[in-house]
């Protein structure tokens, strides 16, 4: 399903029969929210679980105003989340940082290539999508309590997070950047070098290149070493420094 799909469903429950804006009345029809306050608010009454997912990479842009302190609050409450973002989140230092440190806080974080739409599920109950986006941020936010759309999402996210990889709160350095010798093992295997001889040249043992390189898959959210090496080119890890 796409974020195409999702926005039709949200369209739908826009408009009543005659197909006049109904937003005001109760029942079926979504509520306008803030982009902030209402959300946190819709947020704080979580008594169960949250799903989260999302398409976007960049702090500040999440989705809904999504990562602040009432999930935190909600986390220590026992409120289960779930939280869905695109590998590259993992590369983005503030991004990775917020969600490492909702993962530390007990939230179940993870990351696959392609994330399907933006949409906020608290207690499969009340669905929250962003409105139209302007310069890349959500304008407003559609609350639904429509069972078709939350069920829709709800059907949507546990179709995909099986397949999803973890990111733990150890998996994101300080900066979310690589160290000097992370850099240079993806230099040398990605030129062909075996394990072995990437030890040797590093001075290390065989068990940690494998170690390392395993790390760096589980940053990457690849699942092979080869898909590894084509998002570390993407994200400019492959490019040697001075003096490489």
């Amino acid at each position: 399903m796409t974020v195409n799909t999702l926005t039709t469903l949200r369209n739908r429950g826009r408009t009543s029969d005659s197909g006049h804006p109904a937003l005001g009345r109760q029942g079926n029809q979504p509520l306008l929210l803030s982009t902030h306050a209402g959300v946190a608010a819709t947020l704080a009454t979580a008594d169960r679980d949250v799903l989260v997912v999302s398409t976007r990479c960049r702090a500040g842009h999440e989705p809904l105003g999504m990562l602040g302190r009432v999930d935190h609050e909600n986390l220590r409450r026992g409120v289960r989340y779930r939280v869905l973002f695109p590998d590259r989140a993992r590369t983005v230092p503030a991004l990775a940082l917020r969600l490492s440190s909702l993962a530390l806080a007990g939230a179940e974080v993870r990351t696959m290539p392609d994330v399907p739409a933006d949409a906020t599920v608290v207690d499969e109950a009340v669905a929250m999508l962003p409105t139209e986006l302007r310069d890349s941020r959500p304008s407003g936010v559609a609350m639904f309590r429509l069972p078709s759309v939350v069920g829709t999402i709800v059907e949507l996210f546990e179709r995909v997070w099986p397949s999803a990889v973890s990111l733990m709160a150890s998996d994101v350095p300080d900066g979310a950047g690589l160290t000097a010798r992370e850099r240079e093992l993806l230099a040398l295997l990605s030129v062909g070098c075996t394990d072995e001889s990437a030890a040797a040249r590093l001075g290390i043992s065989v068990r940690t290149v494998r170690r390392m390189m395993s790390a760096l898959m589980h940053r990457l959210g690849a699942r092979s070493r080869f898909q590894a090496g084509i998002k570390a080119a993407d994200r400019g890890w492959l490019v040697r420094g001075e003096g490489g």
